[in-house]
């Protein structure tokens, strides 16, 4: 007989006799009449251990209630195991597969779609931020945006969706008491969004009265809500903060929540969230948009546009270094401005020629203004009798560009101008030119400027800047007749003084953006200020002087830096701010 067995007989045998003893003790105090015998049963002779059968009966007894027990306790289990399945299923929110418009009402109303792989061509009717007002009220329409920002709290949620950098719409969903579940379901998913996320929308246009956004007096009652491309949670930076001018963070650090100050290093490992910002963004479409005036002024005055080789057998320009590169054994250079093959395209009976492409610069310059890479404006044409033919046509550029952009591109412009403060650019209506004799009487008060031959420092030409516009009352002004040596060797010498030379640079708020001269088209003249300068005329320079050989009409042309023109026309601090990923010499990524 097992020991647990022992045990539980001695328990039973042990509750009998307390049981039995506690009855006689009664039936003796209280005798009954009709009794048959005073003796406790334990005391009798008929009393004895329970049999095997009994044992097993009561056993059997026992593990039935207990496998009853563990049955309804399993049973509960699995009841609340399966309602919670069911909870999580009617609670979940799966992937969306949007295919088509007209079957939208078979797809649920939230969840992330699918990933985007040109499926199918749903033909829903997306509308632009930038087109909606009250006209539109009652209107249903599809957005499609970055998610700003979003505030959901109880039944309620507002967001702030963005297009295009700065046009803003605030949409919202209130909890359906008709369809508290659906609406339940639909704050969770909104709680799951993360800002800068691509979401589409669609929605009721409804009249409204919205201050902080771009769109002012509509909002969209949320129907649908669909996450395109989910932004991580964790940014490095939020847009918002690379959005405040420094006036304004500055004024902040004195109080409860300064505002933090975005260093120029972390926008430019992040340049892409940086771009974002709605002044920085604006910055890059100024940058389109002379672009674009620059093209469409110098066709207007019949140039044909060009695109010179970037990789050349030598240095295109002196005293400039150059990036090397291994051409299948020999040795190339990154071109540093299309200087050249504008020359030889003239040669080539393209009288008017223009380019806008990369120029490449291998100069340790680490300052606010330089960069190793950026986009040259180059133009070169035949002239008659003067270089004064040309910069007639780059003053005419110039007017065309500043105007085009205070009118044709205010709304950029205010925009940058919210964040990086700056006035219009002035100018006078014909060329402003100064001779270089009359910058060194100008600035010989203030400077050492020796025998007035050495080049300009920054702070030379801020101060001439200074001065010329409130001498001329521009900010936009021409110096030419610089010294020959430290012109490039195709420039033309000055016919009256052989010191000076038929060169010029362009300034905007005393700052040079523009380099040119009259060219040397005499080869024997070409050769021999190669051979002042200590330069030897290499593979490259021979094509170059035997096209002139050849015939070739005198010509003088430009190289203008593009994020030149956009920093010093914004009024910003730094080149950088006006190049999309900009390239120095501590940079060559992003």
């Amino acid at each position: 007989m097992s020991r647990q067995l022992t045990i539980m007989i001695l328990l039973t045998a042990l509750r009998t006799t307390t049981q039995a003893f506690s009855a006689l003790q009664y039936r003796y105090a209280y005798p009954r009449a009709g009794s048959v015998s005073l003796i406790p049963r334990f005391l009798s002779s008929d009393t004895g251990e329970r049999t095997e059968a009994e044992l097993q009966a009561i056993q059997a007894e026992r593990d039935a209630r207990k496998a009853e027990k563990e049955r309804l306790k399993a049973e509960k289990q699995a009841k609340k195991e399966a309602e919670r399945l069911a909870k999580e299923a009617q609670d979940r929110i799966d992937p969306v597969t949007y295919l088509s418009y007209s079957q939208q009402d078979t797809y649920p109303i939230m969840g992330d779609f699918t990933r985007v792989m040109s499926q199918s061509r749903t033909e829903r009717p997306f509308a632009t931020v930038a087109d909606l007002s009250q006209e539109n009220a009652g209107q249903t329409v599809w957005l499609r945006g970055r998610l700003q920002s979003i505030r959901v709290k109880g039944g309620s949620c507002f967001l702030v969706l963005r297009q295009d950098s700065f046009h803003t719409i605030q949409a919202c969903y209130f909890k359906d008491k008709e369809n508290p579940d659906e609406s339940q379901k639909m704050l969770k998913y909104l709680k799951s969004l993360t800002v800068e996320s691509i979401v589409d929308l669609e929605g009721t246009l409804v009249p409204a009265d919205v201050k902080s956004c771009s769109v002012q007096d509509v909002e969209l009652t949320i129907r649908r809500i669909h996450t395109v491309s989910k932004a991580a949670a964790v940014l490095p930076f939020l847009v918002e903060d690379a959005a405040r001018s420094e006036t304004e963070v500055e004024a902040s650090q004195d109080t409860d929540r300064p505002f933090p100050r975005l260093g120029q290093e972390i926008r430019l490992d992040h340049r892409w969230m940086d771009l974002r910002a709605p002044a920085n963004n604006a910055i890059l479409r100024i940058q389109s948009a002379v672009c674009q005036l620059f093209r469409e002024a110098l066709y207007a005055e019949g140039f044909v546009e060009i695109h010179s080789p970037k990789l050349i057998a030598g240095e295109s320009e002196s005293g400039a270094g150059v990036f090397t590169t291994d051409y299948f054994g020999t040795t190339a250079c990154l071109a540093q401005s299309p200087q050249l093959y504008k020359q030889m395209a003239i040669a080539s009976d393209l009288p008017r020629v223009f380019e806008i492409g990369p120029v490449f610069r291998a100069e340790n310059s680490n300052t606010r203004r330089h960069l190793c890479e950026f986009t040259g404006l180059d133009l070169e044409m035949a002239i008659d009798d003067h270089y004064m033919e040309t910069l007639e046509v780059i003053h005419k550029l110039f007017k065309h560009i500043f105007n085009g952009l205070e009118t044709r591109w205010a709304k950029e412009l205010a925009v940058v101008r919210q964040q990086y403060a700056s006035e219009p650019v002035t100018f006078t209506d014909e060329p402003c030119v100064l001779h270089w004799p009359e910058a060194m009487d100008l600035l010989k008060d203030k400077f050492d400027l020796g025998d007035g031959m050495g080049d300009l420092n920054g702070a030379m030409e801020l101060e001439l800047g200074r001065i010329v516009k409130e001498k001329y009352g521009t900010d936009f002004f021409m110096l030419d007749k610089y010294p020959s040596t430290i012109r490039p060797f195709y420039t033309m010498p000055d016919p009256e003084d052989q010191r000076y030379s038929n060169s010029y640079d362009i300034f905007i708020r005393g700052q040079e953006i523009c380099s040119g001269a009259q060219r040397c088209h005499d080869p024997d003249l070409v050769v021999k200020n190669l051979q002042d300068k200590g330069i030897e005329p290499g593979e490259g320079l021979s094509a170059y002087i035997e096209s002139f050989r050849h015939g070739v009409s005198p010509h003088a042309g430009a190289g203008i830096g593009l994020e030149r023109v956009v920093f010093l026309y914004l009024g910003l601090d730094n080149v950088r701010k006006a190049s999309m990923f900009p390239r120095d010499p501590n940079r060559c990524t992003p």
